[in-house]
C-alpha cells in the first residue's frame, strides 16, 4: 500500500504542476526532481509489495518512503498556498513576478524539498536496485487501466444463495404461524459470512412474505445500538414521514410507533443483533399488534435467539459442504461460463466469493499457481482448520493485497463509512475524484473521472470485495453499495497500517474532541447520540468525513487557518436560524469538496476563491443566499443545490446559475432560464453536462432551450419545471424534446396545455430510449396512456399530484419493460385498470394519497382479498401510504 500512497503523491504533484503553474514556476526543477525520484521510489515499491516476508527493518525503509511522499505534498501545498493568500487572486500573475520571486520564499521551499531530496536518496542506497519486473499481482500500468476503461462492462447482479432452498422453508414456515403472542421472534443463527444477511434478504422480498404482512420495516443494528435510531428507522419505514419525526424525544417516538403499528400485523427485521439487552431495550417500544406480528432476527450469538423467544426454534445456517463451496466458487471465479477452495475457505460462502472474485482476475497457469502459493505457503500458513476466521482473515488480506495499485486507496476509504452503511456511488466517486485517487491523467475528451470512477467501483465489486445494495433506474448502473461487516474490520485495520485514515467514536461520556496535529491526514467523526464539539487544529487535516448524526457536531473552526489543507470539508448546522457562514471558508484554497447544511444559508464573496473545488453542495431550509462569484470557479464538476422549503425559495437562490456555463459541469441542479442565457447560446458550453435541472420562468423560453439542449450528447437525465409563476407550456413547445435521443431520464413538472385535438400530445414527442419518466401537475386532458405504454424502453413511471388519470386502458403487451409503478395524489383514478395483470415485468407497485375506495379493492383482509385484487397478485411489492 506505501506505493500506492507513494503513486498518490506522484499524481498530486503531476496534478499541481499542471493547475498551479503560476505559484511553482521559479521552483518546478526541484519540484520536478523529487516528482522523478519518488517515481522510481514507486517502481521498487511495487515490487515490494508482493513480498510477504519483509523484515522489519526493511519494512521501516517502506514507511519512510511513505512518510516523505507526503512530506512531499505538505511542502508544495504549503508554499502554493502562502502564494495565493498574499498575492491575492487579482492579477496574480504580475504580484507573483514582483513579490514571490524574492529569494526568501524561493529559498523557503528550496531548503525543504532539497531535504527531502536527500533523505529519498539515502534510503535508495540501501535498498536493491529499482527494477520494473513487469506486470505481476497488485501492479498495473495506466496504460492497462485505460484499456479496461475502454471495454464496456455489463455486470449483472446474482443472489449467492446456494443450498438456501430448505432454510428459506423453516424460515417462512415459522414466519406465517400465527402465533396469538407478542413479541414472536424468528432467529437465524450463524458466524459472520456464512449467508444470514442473504437468507434474510431473500425472505424479506419473498411475494408471499409481502402479502402475508401488512407493514414491514428491516434495519441493521450491528456492534453498536442506538435505541432511538433504532426506532426512528422502524417508524420512518412504516410511516414515511421523516419531516414530523426527526425532533420527537425517545418516549414520544414509542408513543407514535405503538399507534402506527397497533392495529397491523407487521414484521420486523432486526439484521446483526449482538446482545440479548439491545432487545430488552428495544422489546417494549413494539406493540402487540395484530396476530401473527412477527420480528425476525439475524444473529451471531444463539444465546440471543433462545432468550428472545424459547417457544421458536433458533435455524442455524451450517457450513457449506465440499459440493456446495464448489459450486458456489465456479459461479464466481468462472462467471462467463458458471462451470478444493471449499476446504480453505472453511465452508463460508463469504470467503468462497472473495477468493472465487480474486481468481476471476486471474488468466493463466502461472497466475493460478502463484495464488495458490499464498494460500498454502504464505497467508494461511500455520491457521488451524477450527479456526475459520483466521483462515477466513487470511483470504480477505490476499485478495486486498492482490488489488492493483489504483484499487487500494479506493478500498481504504470505504472504512471511514460506519458500520452497514449504504453508500451512494455518485458521492463516493466525487469523493474519491477530491481525494486524488482518481488521477486526472486518465480523463480524455472519452473518458470522465467520474467514468473512471465507476469501473473502479465495478471492480471492486466483481472482486466481491463491496456489494450492491441497489441499481439505478436503468437496472444496471449501481445506485448503492455497501461492505460486509468483515471486510470493513480488513480496511479499517489496513488503513490504520498505512496511517491512511482515522475513524473517531466519541464516548458518551466526552463531549470535547480535539484534533491534534499528529492525528491522521483524513479524519472520520462517528458521533454519539450527544452533541460533539470539535476543536484543536491540524494543518495537515485533508479530509474531515462527517457521517451518521453529522448536525450533532460542531466545529469551532471559524479561523479555517488551522484546516487550511482540507480537500474535503463536510458542515451542517442547525443551531442558528440564519448561518453566515465565515468569510475564512476563503483560506481552503486546495478544497475540493464542499457540502453545507443548514436552514438559512448565507455564503460569503470569498466562495470564490475556492479555485480547486470540483463539488458543491448546498441543502437548505428557508433561504440561501449565493454571491455572484461562483461562475469563476471553474474547476467545478458537480453543482447540487436541494431546497426543503418551498420552490419560491429555490427561485430566489438560483438565479445566478444564469451566468455560470463551464465545460468541465457534468451536475448543474438547478438553472433558472433568463434571455441572457439564450441569447449568449451559454448552455452550449456545457459540453459535458449529464444531468441538468431547468426551471423556466417564461414559457417562451422552452422551444429556445431545446433546440441547444439537443446539441449536448452526453445529456442523459433532464428536469423541466414550469410552473414558478403563473404560466404554463404547450405541449407544442415541446416537440423538440423527442430529438435528444440520449435521455434516459426525463421529469416534468408544471401545467402543460394541450389542444382539443389529441395528435397533439406531450406523450406524442418524448424521446424513444426514455428509462424513467415523472410527470407532476401536468394536468392533462387527454389519456396518456396510448403512447406511454408503447414506449419500449420505459421500467419507471411516476404520475403525481393530478398529472392525469381518470380511466386507463392497458393492452396486453403494453410496456414490455416495466419494473416500477407509481401513483401519487391521482384522486381522479378510480381504480387499477385490468390491464395491469398483463405486465408480469411489473415487481414494484407504490400507490400514496390516492382514493380509499381504490386502495381497498386490492389489498388482502383478515384473508380476505379486494374484488381487484387478482390485478395486482402477480406484483412483489405493493406500497400503499
Amino acid at each position: 500500500m506505501a506505493g500506492a500512497i507513494v503513486s498518490l503523491a506522484v499524481e498530486r504533484i503531476s496534478d499541481l504542476l499542471i493547475h498551479e503553474a503560476v505559484f511553482l514556476n521559479d521552483v518546478k526543477d526541484q519540484v520536478e526532481s523529487v516528482k522523478a525520484e519518488l517515481k522510481r521510489m514507486e517502481c521498487f515499491l511495487k515490487d515490494a509489495d508482493r513480498n510477504p516476508d519483509q523484515d522489519e527493518r526493511f519494512r521501516n525503509r517502506v514507511s519512510e518512503i511513505r512518510d516523505l511522499a507526503y512530506d512531499a505534498e505538505d511542502v508544495i501545498d504549503f508554499f502554493i498556498l502562502e502564494c495565493a493568500h498574499q498575492g491575492g487572486f487579482q492579477g496574480i500573475v504580475k504580484r507573483f513576478t514582483s513579490i514571490f520571486t524574492k529569494p526568501f520564499y524561493l529559498h523557503k521551499i528550496g531548503v525543504q524539498v532539497k531535504v527531502i531530496q536527500i533523505k529519498l536518496k539515502n534510503i535508495s542506497k540501501s535498498l536493491p536496485a529499482y527494477e520494473i519486473s513487469g506486470e505481476g499481482e497488485g501492479s498495473s500500468s495506466i496504460s492497462r487501466v485505460q484499456q479496461r476503461l475502454r471495454r464496456t462492462f455489463s455486470h449483472v447482479e446474482e443472489e449467492d444463495v446456494i443450498s438456501l432452498g430448505v432454510s428459506i422453508k423453516d424460515v417462512l414456515a415459522q414466519l406465517m404461524t400465527e402465533d396469538d403472542r407478542p413479541h414472536a421472534v424468528v432467529s437465524i443463527v450463524g458466524m459472520g459470512g456464512i449467508g444470514k444477511t442473504t437468507l434474510a434478504r431473500t425472505v424479506y422480498k419473498h411475494i408471499d412474505v409481502r402479502r402475508h404482512f401488512d407493514c414491514l420495516a428491516w434495519v441493521s443494528i450491528s456492534q453498536q445500538c442506538k435505541p432511538r435510531e433504532v426506532l426512528l428507522d422502524v417508524l420512518m419505514k412504516v410511516q414515511h414521514e421523516r419531516a414530523s419525526i426527526d425532533n420527537l424525544n425517545e418516549n414520544q417516538l414509542v408513543k407514535r410507533l405503538s399507534n402506527v403499528l397497533k392495529e397491523k400485523q407487521y414484521l420486523i427485521v432486526f439484521d446483526d443483533i449482538w446482545r440479548s439487552e439491545d432487545w430488552d431495550i428495544l422489546k417494549p417500544a413494539f406493540p402487540r399488534g395484530k396476530k401473527g406480528s412477527k420480528f425476525l432476527f439475524t444473529t451471531r450469538n444463539k444465546n440471543v435467539a433462545i432468550v428472545a423467544d424459547p417457544c421458536n426454534s433458533p435455524i442455524e445456517l451450517p457450513f457449506l459442504t465440499d459440493d456446495e463451496s464448489w459450486k458456489l466458487f465456479r459461479s464466481k471465479a468462472f462467471p462467463r461460463n458458471k462451470i478444493d477452495s471449499g476446504e480453505k475457505c472453511g465452508g463460508l460462502p463469504l470467503a468462497i466469493v472473495v477468493l472465487g472474485g480474486l481468481l476471476a482476475t486471474k488468466h493463466s497457469l502461472v497466475q493460478w499457481e502463484m495464488v495458490h502459493r499464498n494460500i498454502f505457503n504464505g497467508h494461511l500458513r500455520g491457521f488451524q482448520h477450527d479456526h475459520q476466521y483466521d483462515a477466513v482473515h487470511g483470504i480477505l488480506a490476499l485478495s486486498y493485497n492482490d488489488l492493483p495499485y489504483h484499487l487500494k486507496p479506493c478500498f481504504l476509504y470505504l472504512s471511514h463509512y460506519p458500520e452497514d452503511w449504504e453508500i451512494s456511488k455518485k458521492e463516493l466517486i466525487q469523493l474519491w475524484i477530491a481525494e486524488g485517487f482518481i488521477p486526472p491523467s486518465l480523463e480524455s475528451t472519452e473518458i470522465l473521472m467520474e467514468d473512471i470512477g465507476e469501473q473502479f467501483l465495478e471492480e471492486l465489486i466483481n472482486r466481491s470485495l463491496v456489494q450492491v445494495v441497489k441499481r439505478d433506474y436503468t437496472g444496471i448502473n449501481v445506485k448503492t453499495c455497501r461492505m460486509h461487516d468483515l471486510l470493513r474490520d480488513l480496511c479499517i485495520e489496513k488503513a490504520r497500517e498505512e496511517k491512511f485514515l482515522e475513524i473517531i467514536q466519541p464516548p458518551l461520556t466526552e463531549f470535547n474532541v480535539t484534533l491534534e496535529k499528529f492525528m491522521l491526514r483524513r479524519i472520520a467523526i462517528h458521533p454519539s447520540k450527544r452533541h460533539v464539539s470539535l476543536k484543536g487544529e491540524h494543518l495537515k487535516l485533508r479530509s474531515l468525513l462527517l457521517f451518521q448524526n453529522a448536525e450533532l457536531i460542531k466545529l469551532h473552526i471559524s479561523e479555517f487557518k488551522n484546516f487550511k489543507f482540507l480537500r474535503v470539508l463536510n458542515l451542517v448546522r442547525r443551531d442558528v436560524d440564519k448561518w453566515h457562514v465565515s468569510s475564512e471558508i476563503g483560506n481552503l484554497h486546495h478544497l475540493r469538496y464542499l457540502k453545507i447544511q443548514g436552514n438559512q444559508i448565507i455564503l460569503p464573496h470569498t466562495i470564490g476563491q475556492l479555485k480547486s473545488l470540483h463539488t458543491l453542495y448546498l441543502q437548505w431550509g428557508s433561504k440561501l443566499v449565493i454571491p455572484n462569484v461562483l461562475f469563476k470557479l471553474e474547476r467545478l464538476r458537480h453543482i447540487l443545490l436541494y431546497a426543503r422549503g418551498s420552490k419560491s425559495w429555490m427561485k430566489e437562490a438560483l438565479q445566478w446559475r444564469s451566468r455560470f456555463c463551464s465545460n468541465n459541469v457534468e451536475t448543474l441542479k438547478y438553472i433558472v432560464v433568463d434571455r441572457k442565457l439564450i441569447e449568449n447560446k451559454m448552455v452550449l458550453r456545457l459540453t459535458n453536462i449529464q444531468r441538468l435541472g431547468i426551471v423556466f420562468n417564461r414559457p417562451q423560453d422552452v422551444k429556445s432551450i431545446l433546440m441547444l439542449l439537443i446539441k449536448l450528447h452526453r445529456l442523459r437525465s433532464l428536469y423541466m419545471e414550469f410552473y414558478l409563476g403563473p404560466i404554463s407550456v404547450s405541449s407544442s413547445d415541446l416537440e423538440l424534446l423527442s430529438q435528444c435521443h440520449h435521455l434516459s431520464k426525463l421529469e416534468l413538472r408544471g401545467e402543460i396545455k394541450q389542444d382539443l385535438c389529441p395528435s397533439h400530445h406531450v406523450s406524442k414527442f418524448l424521446p424513444p430510449n426514455i428509462v424513467k419518466l415523472t410527470l407532476c401537475s401536468s394536468q392533462m386532458i387527454h389519456d396518456p396512456m396510448g403512447v406511454l405504454q408503447k414506449l419500449p424502453c420505459l421500467r419507471i413511471l411516476r404520475l403525481r399530484d393530478n398529472a392525469y388519470l381518470k380511466e386507463w386502458e392497458i393492452e396486453e403487451g403494453a410496456m414490455p419493460r416495466l419494473r416500477s409503478l407509481y401513483f401519487n395524489d391521482i384522486y381522479n383514478l378510480k381504480m387499477i385498470p385490468e390491464g395491469l395483470r398483463y405486465i408480469t415485468t411489473l415487481q414494484e407497485l407504490k400507490l400514496t394519497d390516492m382514493r380509499r375506495s381504490l386502495e381497498e379493492k386490492i389489498q388482502v383482509k383478515n384473508g380476505t382479498k379486494g374484488e381487484d385484487f387478482y390485478k395486482v397478485r402477480h406484483i412483489s411489492s405493493i406500497q400503499i401510504r
